[in-house]
């Protein structure tokens, strides 16, 4: 069964993540978000409670 032999596949999972973790991940955490979250207080709107025709 040639799907449980790891001798291409391992090597092929290694370099990707090698890949990964070298170039790819340090130049995605550079990048800056552009909406970035501020310190404004969040308004609490007053609910009025449903009034239920039947009480």
């Amino acid at each position: 069964m040639p799907q449980l032999n790891p001798n291409p596949w391992f090597f092929i999972m290694l370099m990707s993540w090698v890949t990964f973790s070298l170039i790819i991940q340090p130049k995605l955490l550079a990048l800056t978000p552009t909406n970035s979250p501020s310190n404004k207080t969040s308004m609490t709107t007053k609910t009025t409670p449903w009034i239920w025709p039947w009480t």
